[in-house]
């Protein structure tokens, strides 16, 4: 595959938009769109007792509420860890004594260059919790894990990340 032309259209505040012209090995041409993502870093706060700390928050392009793990964008040169522990304290208001990666993925690849890292966050003690706007009217929900399996047979937890982040501390827990 050849890049023929590659053009910026877009510089966003949570991604930039990118429009290239492609030649595939063929001979015949594309024009392929692309989300470009700086991506982010996800973490499940487990409490001793079992419990997961998940937040519930209005999502503008859903315009609906979901229940979701904690997660934020990377910051210019943030490694993964460091967002994930200011994720956390951030929509939380806990710390990690102990944080663990569990995986990357990519969220969207077929237009997307989004990369989520999901961690395992352990011995919780208070931060401060620090919301931004657009989270304000986020609430915390404090879900034991079975019943937070339930609700993504029930559909009720619908978002990628969190369902795979659930997915990985269940092949833990039963390795």
């Amino acid at each position: 595959m050849k890049l023929l032309n590659h053009k910026v259209i877009h510089n966003g505040k949570v991604f930039n938009t990118i429009v290239d012209e492609i030649e595939y090995d063929s001979g015949n041409k594309a024009v392929r769109e692309v989300a470009e993502h700086p991506g982010g870093a996800v973490v499940l706060p487990l409490l001793d007792d079992g419990r997961i700390i998940f937040v519930h928050q209005h999502r503008y392009p859903l315009n609906q509420s979901l229940y979701e793990l904690p997660a934020g964008k990377l910051e210019p040169n943030e490694p993964p860890e460091e967002c994930a522990r200011r994720e956390l304290e951030e929509e939380t208001g806990y710390k990690a004594s102990k944080l663990e990666k569990l995986t990357a993925i990519f969220t969207s690849p077929g237009f997307c260059t989004e990369r989520l890292h999901i961690f395992l966050a352990r011995d919780l003690r208070d931060g401060r919790q620090q919301l931004e706007e657009g989270e304000l009217g986020l609430t915390l929900k404090y879900i034991h894990f079975k019943e937070a399996f339930h609700m993504v047979r029930s559909n009720e937890i619908v978002d990628a990340k969190t369902i795979v982040g659930l997915f990985f501390l269940q092949s833990m827990l039963m390795a």
